[in-house]
Protein backbone atom coordinates (compact mmCIF):
# COMPACT_ATOMS: atom_id res chain seq x y z
CA UNK A 1 0.00 0.00 0.00
CA UNK A 2 1.53 3.88 -0.78
CA UNK A 3 0.44 7.00 -0.31
CA UNK A 4 -0.60 9.30 -3.01
CA UNK A 5 -1.80 12.05 -1.48
CA UNK A 6 -1.08 14.38 -0.02
CA UNK A 7 2.43 13.35 -0.99
CA UNK A 8 4.14 9.93 -1.87
CA UNK A 9 5.41 7.12 0.06
CA UNK A 10 5.46 3.85 -0.28
CA UNK A 11 6.15 3.24 3.24
CA UNK A 12 2.64 4.03 4.97
CA UNK A 13 1.76 3.00 9.11
CA UNK A 14 -1.99 2.63 8.84
CA UNK A 15 -2.06 2.98 12.52
CA UNK A 16 -0.62 7.13 12.35
CA UNK A 17 -2.74 7.58 8.93
CA UNK A 18 -6.56 6.28 10.75
CA UNK A 19 -5.12 7.95 14.17
CA UNK A 20 -8.38 9.73 15.49
CA UNK A 21 -8.20 13.23 16.72
CA UNK A 22 -8.51 14.58 20.14
CA UNK A 23 -11.98 14.10 21.69
CA UNK A 24 -15.28 12.91 20.45
CA UNK A 25 -15.39 12.11 16.68
CA UNK A 26 -17.60 10.45 14.70
CA UNK A 27 -16.39 8.36 11.93
CA UNK A 28 -17.91 7.00 8.90
CA UNK A 29 -16.22 3.50 7.48
CA UNK A 30 -17.51 2.33 3.78
CA UNK A 31 -16.37 0.77 0.46
CA UNK A 32 -18.05 1.49 -2.63
CA UNK A 33 -17.95 0.99 -6.11
CA UNK A 34 -16.22 3.65 -8.92
CA UNK A 35 -19.52 4.09 -10.10
CA UNK A 36 -20.79 4.65 -6.33
CA UNK A 37 -22.35 1.83 -5.37
CA UNK A 38 -21.92 0.42 -1.24
CA UNK A 39 -22.86 -3.28 -2.19
CA UNK A 40 -23.06 -6.27 -4.53
CA UNK A 41 -25.44 -8.75 -4.64
CA UNK A 42 -26.84 -7.16 -1.30
CA UNK A 43 -23.30 -7.51 0.18
CA UNK A 44 -20.54 -4.76 1.13
CA UNK A 45 -17.79 -7.42 1.09
CA UNK A 46 -18.10 -8.45 -2.55
CA UNK A 47 -16.59 -4.52 -3.12
CA UNK A 48 -13.91 -5.26 -0.79
CA UNK A 49 -9.86 -6.58 -1.64
CA UNK A 50 -7.32 -7.02 1.05
CA UNK A 51 -6.06 -3.78 1.07
CA UNK A 52 -9.12 -3.00 2.66
CA UNK A 53 -9.83 -5.23 5.09
CA UNK A 54 -6.44 -4.32 6.45
CA UNK A 55 -8.03 -0.76 6.67
CA UNK A 56 -11.25 -2.38 8.34
CA UNK A 57 -8.99 -4.22 11.11
CA UNK A 58 -7.14 -1.04 12.04
CA UNK A 59 -10.13 1.14 12.18
CA UNK A 60 -11.61 -0.94 14.24
CA UNK A 61 -8.85 -1.03 16.38
CA UNK A 62 -8.69 2.02 17.20
CA UNK A 63 -12.45 2.81 17.97
CA UNK A 64 -14.03 2.66 21.45
CA UNK A 65 -16.85 1.67 19.99
CA UNK A 66 -18.92 0.43 16.55
CA UNK A 67 -21.91 1.64 15.70
CA UNK A 68 -24.44 0.37 12.85
CA UNK A 69 -28.02 -0.02 12.15
CA UNK A 70 -29.82 -2.96 12.66
CA UNK A 71 -30.14 -3.69 8.66
CA UNK A 72 -26.77 -4.08 8.59
CA UNK A 73 -26.07 -5.94 11.37
CA UNK A 74 -28.49 -8.53 9.88
CA UNK A 75 -27.74 -8.55 6.32
CA UNK A 76 -23.99 -8.77 7.05
CA UNK A 77 -24.67 -11.23 9.60
CA UNK A 78 -22.66 -9.03 12.68
CA UNK A 79 -20.35 -11.01 15.66
CA UNK A 80 -18.99 -9.02 18.09
CA UNK A 81 -15.40 -7.69 17.25
CA UNK A 82 -12.85 -10.39 18.12
CA UNK A 83 -9.65 -9.49 19.61
CA UNK A 84 -6.81 -8.61 17.38
CA UNK A 85 -2.93 -9.51 18.35
CA UNK A 86 -1.92 -6.14 16.90
CA UNK A 87 -4.76 -4.15 18.71
CA UNK A 88 -3.09 -4.94 21.60
CA UNK A 89 -0.92 -1.63 21.40
CA UNK A 90 -3.70 0.63 19.64
CA UNK A 91 -6.01 -0.64 22.99
CA UNK A 92 -4.18 -0.36 25.66
CA UNK A 93 -6.09 0.78 28.56
CA UNK A 94 -9.23 -0.33 26.82
CA UNK A 95 -11.18 -3.45 26.35
CA UNK A 96 -9.56 -6.09 24.07
CA UNK A 97 -11.80 -5.15 21.03
CA UNK A 98 -14.78 -2.37 20.54
CA UNK A 99 -18.05 -3.04 21.57
CA UNK A 100 -21.15 -3.12 18.93
CA UNK A 101 -23.64 -0.63 19.21
CA UNK A 102 -26.61 -1.18 16.84
CA UNK A 103 -29.21 0.89 16.02
CA UNK A 104 -32.53 0.21 16.32
CA UNK A 105 -36.46 1.34 16.82
CA UNK A 106 -38.13 -1.96 16.57
CA UNK A 107 -35.97 -4.13 18.48
CA UNK A 108 -36.08 -6.77 15.50
CA UNK A 109 -33.17 -8.45 16.44
CA UNK A 110 -31.76 -12.13 17.32
CA UNK A 111 -31.11 -11.78 20.54
CA UNK A 112 -29.29 -15.63 20.12
CA UNK A 113 -26.80 -14.66 17.73
CA UNK A 114 -23.18 -15.03 18.65
CA UNK A 115 -23.54 -10.87 18.38
CA UNK A 116 -25.00 -11.02 21.58
CA UNK A 117 -24.23 -14.71 23.10
CA UNK A 118 -20.53 -14.18 22.41
CA UNK A 119 -19.32 -10.62 23.33
CA UNK A 120 -17.04 -10.21 26.00
CA UNK A 121 -18.11 -9.30 29.40
CA UNK A 122 -16.38 -5.95 29.02
CA UNK A 123 -17.43 -5.22 25.64
CA UNK A 124 -20.71 -6.20 25.82
CA UNK A 125 -23.10 -5.63 22.81
CA UNK A 126 -25.01 -2.15 23.52
CA UNK A 127 -28.54 -1.83 21.69
CA UNK A 128 -29.90 1.77 21.02
CA UNK A 129 -33.67 2.26 20.68
CA UNK A 130 -35.88 4.83 21.52
CA UNK A 131 -39.08 5.21 24.08
CA UNK A 132 -41.43 3.99 21.17
CA UNK A 133 -40.09 0.66 20.95
CA UNK A 134 -42.01 -1.99 22.74
CA UNK A 135 -41.38 -2.52 26.38
CA UNK A 136 -41.60 -6.24 26.14
CA UNK A 137 -38.50 -6.29 23.66
CA UNK A 138 -36.14 -3.71 25.42
CA UNK A 139 -36.82 -5.57 28.37
CA UNK A 140 -35.95 -8.81 26.78
CA UNK A 141 -32.75 -7.03 25.18
CA UNK A 142 -31.46 -6.22 28.84
CA UNK A 143 -30.85 -9.04 29.54
CA UNK A 144 -28.64 -9.53 26.42
CA UNK A 145 -27.22 -6.61 25.73
CA UNK A 146 -26.66 -2.85 27.53
CA UNK A 147 -29.74 -1.07 26.69
CA UNK A 148 -29.79 2.80 25.60
CA UNK A 149 -32.84 4.73 25.54
CA UNK A 150 -32.18 8.01 23.35
CA UNK A 151 -35.04 9.84 21.86
CA UNK A 152 -39.35 9.51 22.06
CA UNK A 153 -40.81 8.15 18.74
CA UNK A 154 -37.31 7.59 16.88
CA UNK A 155 -33.80 7.08 17.93
CA UNK A 156 -31.86 10.82 18.79
CA UNK A 157 -28.56 10.67 17.34
CA UNK A 158 -27.00 13.23 19.31
CA UNK A 159 -28.67 12.01 22.36
CA UNK A 160 -27.28 8.44 21.59
CA UNK A 161 -23.68 9.72 21.12
CA UNK A 162 -23.84 11.52 24.15
CA UNK A 163 -25.04 8.17 25.86
CA UNK A 164 -21.96 6.33 24.61
CA UNK A 165 -19.77 9.29 25.48
CA UNK A 166 -21.12 9.48 29.10
CA UNK A 167 -19.61 5.75 29.40
CA UNK A 168 -16.10 6.88 27.55
CA UNK A 169 -16.73 5.58 24.38
CA UNK A 170 -15.79 9.02 22.35
CA UNK A 171 -14.54 7.61 19.15
CA UNK A 172 -17.29 6.14 17.31
CA UNK A 173 -16.60 3.82 13.90
CA UNK A 174 -20.38 4.22 12.30
CA UNK A 175 -20.08 0.93 9.52
CA UNK A 176 -23.39 1.76 8.16
CA UNK A 177 -25.28 1.25 6.61
CA UNK A 178 -26.70 4.44 3.93
CA UNK A 179 -29.59 4.84 5.59
CA UNK A 180 -27.79 5.48 9.17
CA UNK A 181 -25.08 7.26 7.16
CA UNK A 182 -27.53 9.65 6.16
CA UNK A 183 -29.30 10.20 9.28
CA UNK A 184 -25.85 11.15 10.68
CA UNK A 185 -25.32 13.69 8.27
CA UNK A 186 -28.50 15.17 8.39
CA UNK A 187 -27.66 15.61 11.91
CA UNK A 188 -24.70 17.40 11.32
CA UNK A 189 -22.74 14.85 13.40
CA UNK A 190 -20.54 13.00 10.80
CA UNK A 191 -17.23 14.28 11.49
CA UNK A 192 -14.84 12.01 9.31
CA UNK A 193 -15.38 9.77 6.36
CA UNK A 194 -13.36 6.90 5.33
CA UNK A 195 -13.64 5.53 1.90
CA UNK A 196 -12.73 2.60 -0.36
CA UNK A 197 -13.03 3.15 -3.70
CA UNK A 198 -13.32 -0.26 -5.02
CA UNK A 199 -12.03 -0.75 -9.20
CA UNK A 200 -15.24 -1.84 -9.93
CA UNK A 201 -18.50 -1.05 -12.50
CA UNK A 202 -21.53 -2.45 -10.75
CA UNK A 203 -24.75 -0.53 -11.98
CA UNK A 204 -28.05 -1.59 -10.24
CA UNK A 205 -29.68 0.07 -7.72
CA UNK A 206 -27.71 -0.88 -4.60
CA UNK A 207 -27.57 2.55 -2.24
CA UNK A 208 -24.71 6.19 -2.19
CA UNK A 209 -22.82 6.01 1.21
CA UNK A 210 -25.97 8.60 2.13
CA UNK A 211 -29.01 6.94 1.44
CA UNK A 212 -31.36 9.75 2.50
CA UNK A 213 -33.16 13.32 2.51
CA UNK A 214 -30.20 15.73 0.73
CA UNK A 215 -27.99 17.37 3.60
CA UNK A 216 -24.62 19.19 3.16
CA UNK A 217 -21.55 18.55 5.19
CA UNK A 218 -18.09 19.75 3.87
CA UNK A 219 -15.34 17.46 4.38
CA UNK A 220 -11.58 18.59 3.41
CA UNK A 221 -9.41 15.61 1.89
CA UNK A 222 -7.09 14.45 4.01
CA UNK A 223 -5.01 11.51 1.99
CA UNK A 224 -5.33 9.00 -0.32
CA UNK A 225 -3.99 5.53 -0.03
CA UNK A 226 -3.64 3.06 -3.45
CA UNK A 227 -3.27 -0.93 -3.55
CA UNK A 228 -3.89 -3.14 -6.67
CA UNK A 229 -6.45 -0.07 -7.96
CA UNK A 230 -7.92 0.23 -4.67
CA UNK A 231 -8.24 4.20 -3.89
CA UNK A 232 -8.23 4.60 0.58
CA UNK A 233 -9.66 7.67 1.19
CA UNK A 234 -10.03 9.82 4.43
CA UNK A 235 -11.79 13.17 4.87
CA UNK A 236 -12.36 15.16 7.63
CA UNK A 237 -14.82 17.55 8.65
CA UNK A 238 -12.76 21.15 8.68
CA UNK A 239 -12.07 22.34 12.10
CA UNK A 240 -16.06 23.71 13.68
Amino acid sequence: MRLIHPTTSDDVDLARAYAYPEGRCVRLNMVASADGGTWLEGLSGGLSGSGDRRVFGVLRGQADVVLAGAATVRAEGYGPARPRESWRELRRGRSAAPPIAVLTRRLDLNLASPLFAEAEPDARTIVITCEAAPRDRREEAARHAEVIVAGGDRVDLAAALGELAARGLERVLCEGGPKINAQLAAADLVDELCLTVSPMLIGGDAARVLDGPGSLTRLRLAHVLEEDGFLFTKYVRPLR
